[in-house]
């Protein structure tokens, strides 16, 4: 069952679409479940609402997983460089951001610990501890669930950040991980397609810049003792294809 409903987005002053999975049991039964919050709702679950028209796939992939649980997809806006700067957390500069992308991703974030969660939490039958909660996202949407898992480690025990778009900031990224108070539950997922990876490697795509990256990342968050899994996807690129084929991965992974 999905279930659609809106949200006042206090950081924007306005409101924001929700995409709500509910497990098949939930209307015959009184049993409370885990939750994921997911980023670019709309590209979560149906083709027809998907921006480029495919999406993650999620619904057919929960319909046969063996776990049930509740899913919460926030989407963007979608007006202009809104989903740039709602779910970008740090301040950007370079032409491909018009020069200067002031972010206010860590709003969003608050936004989604202090606002949306207590709403989930209200509304339906969840269990709200830490330990089954979880975030997730891709390209941006990955910055931001990884951003989640570190700075919001009170709330988020597990994030699958994928395609993360960590290389325009990985001295403030590195800089959160280094002074973040991490528990060492906590299980973060990374990954990035040989088709999307930056200045790739003729022959080793671990070589590459986006590589590079992702395996510094992995390398500092395990020394804050947490447990990682950095996927290369051979063949991957920046596209809802390619996450699609992800999905059993990252949940398996994180809900173990």
């Amino acid at each position: 069952m999905i279930i659609k409903r809106d949200i006042m987005f206090t950081p924007a002053n306005t409101t924001r679409h929700l995409h709500i999975h509910l497990p098949e049991s939930y209307s015959t039964g009184h049993q409370l479940y885990p939750v994921m919050y997911f980023f670019d709702g709309h590209n979560l679950f149906d083709d027809s609402e998907a921006t480029f028209g495919k999406s993650w796939g999620l619904k057919d992939f929960l319909k046969r997983w063996s776990k049930e649980m509740i899913i919460v997809g926030i989407e963007c806006g979608h007006k202009g460089n809104e989903r740039l700067k709602e779910y970008c957390p740090y301040t950007f500069r370079g032409k491909f951001w018009g020069g200067t992308l002031k972010g206010i991703g860590f709003e969003t974030l608050q936004w989604v610990v202090s606002e949306l969660k207590p709403v989930i939490d209200r509304d339906y039958r969840t269990w709200p501890h830490r330990e089954a909660t979880g975030i997730a996202g891709s390209s941006m949407g990955g910055l931001m669930a990884l951003c989640g898992a570190v700075c919001f480690n009170d709330w988020f025990s597990k994030a699958a950040c994928v395609s993360s778009t960590i290389s325009p900031c990985m001295a403030p990224l590195r800089r959160d991980i280094h002074k973040a108070d991490i528990q060492e539950d906590t299980r973060i997922y990374l990954s990035f397609g040989t088709e999307e990876a930056f200045h790739p490697h003729p022959t080793d795509p671990m070589q590459s810049r986006t590589a590079l990256q992702n395996l510094k990342v992995q390398e500092e968050l395990r020394e804050k003792g947490v447990m990682t899994s950095l996927y290369c996807q051979v063949g991957g690129g920046h596209n809802e294809a390619s996450w699609e084929k992800q999905v059993p991965r990252f949940m398996d992974f994180l809900w173990m």
